[in-house]
């Protein structure tokens, strides 16, 4: 059983929507033990958006992306570009050595940084929910690069 890292953007509805289907596969999937998703973390006990907030989040996540196994990061942003702060998530899991899956769903392109590195592709949910954590299948990025 697997421990996945959720990275992804949650700044608009549309975001939200996305980050909830991929939270829901991620819980139908019996080889996922469980998954840590950044956006159900509020830390109430400090203002939004203060240092103090700030430093609490940046901790939070960088310990919870070392307690993984996996990390499956959405990609969809702002047409073919990637959240800067789920970037930065996939690329510190990959210094890690954790493997990446993307999740995609949106047509467009991934940047090189992204689509190389990556262990496998997703681009709906519910083959998220029926993907083996356990085996990792590999597959690699069909779509444009830049």
């Amino acid at each position: 059983m697997t421990k996945v890292y959720l990275a992804g953007p949650f700044f608009d509805d549309e975001q939200i929507a996305r980050l909830e289907r991929v939270e829901a596969a991620l819980q139908a999937n019996p080889t996922v033990e469980s998954f840590y998703s950044p956006f159900r973390d509020s830390f109430d006990d400090y203002e939004f958006g203060s240092k103090a907030w700030a430093k609490v989040v940046f901790e939070s996540d960088r310990q919870h992306l070392h307690d993984a196994d996996v990390v499956v990061g959405i990609v969809d942003y702002d047409q073919d570009y990637v959240d800067p702060g789920t970037a930065w998530e996939l690329g510190y899991a990959g210094m890690q050595g954790k493997k990446v899956v993307i999740f995609k769903e949106k047509e467009g392109g991934i940047n090189i940084m992204i689509s190389v590195p990556a262990h496998t592709f997703i681009r709906q949910a519910d083959q998220l929910a029926t993907y083996d954590f356990n085996v990792m299948p590999a597959s690699e990025w069909d779509g444009p690069v830049f």
